[in-house]
């Protein structure tokens, strides 16, 4: 394993710099081609600022007359340990959650996980940095078709308002139905206004892994159907 090497030069610095840009590049194209808000720029400035606070920790370390196991005790160590918790607050906002459906989360763990090869590549542990790089690239790129593949259950609350005597429940239940969903009946009402009915479904359905194909179909569905008024909401 690499160890932070005691004397840092301008060699060893550029070098560093240079494998944390590749890296935060690497990572960075992904997110970019995704259409993603956090892309190129944005991951490489991330990696290259840990890499930066790396570089300076090693720079800061006294080393006359000290010998490797002193260092502990210079707890220079906060300054790498504040850029990642700092990195907690930019990945959270990262993730959007709206009417149930959450998205930023792969970004924001990227996030995260590039700041971690930024301090690798920082403090010199080059195999370290590199087989972490691999490995992140592999499980962001590789992993993305078995994603694809994987179909999941969801779940939402439905709640239409239409006319006592309409047929809207049916049709709703037949028009879901057409798109793989089984609707549950939970709850029948009157509204306050006369002759209107409010109705509420747990809707259940599968769809692809980072897809969102039905839920946002439920306002079509439920104005197709006769109803009034529709509002969803994804169960947690």
């Amino acid at each position: 394993m690499d160890t932070m090497p005691l004397t840092l030069d301008w060699l060893s610095a550029c070098v560093r710099l240079a494998c944390a840009l590749a890296a935060g590049a690497a990572f960075g194209f992904d997110r970019s081609e995704s259409g993603k808000a956090a892309g190129l720029r944005t991951t490489i400035l991330v990696c290259l600022a840990a890499c930066v606070a790396m570089l300076q920790v090693n720079a800061l370390l006294e080393q006359t007359g000290k010998g490797s196991s002193s260092f502990a005790t210079l707890d220079l160590m906060r300054l790498p340990l504040g850029i990642l918790t700092g990195m907690g607050f930019i990945g959270a906002g990262a993730v959007f959650r709206k009417d149930g459906l959450v998205s930023g989360v792969t970004t924001a763990a990227m996030l995260w996980f590039v700041t971690v090869i930024g301090l690798c590549f920082g403090g010199g542990q080059y195999a370290l940095g590199v087989s972490g790089s691999i490995l992140g690239l592999v499980v962001l790129w590789g992993l993305r078709f078995v994603e694809h593949k994987l179909q999941r259950r969801k779940a939402a609350w439905l709640t239409v308002c239409h006319a006592i005597d309409s047929d809207c429940p049916q049709r709703l239940a037949e028009q879901l139905q057409q798109r793989g969903c089984t609707l549950e009946p939970r709850a029948s009402r009157l509204a306050q206004r006369d002759g209107i009915c409010e109705s509420r479904y747990l809707v259940r359905w599968k769809e692809e892994f980072d897809t969102h194909r039905v839920a946002p179909s439920f306002a079509e569905v439920g104005t197709a159907s006769g109803a009034q008024s529709v509002q969803w909401s994804m169960t947690d």
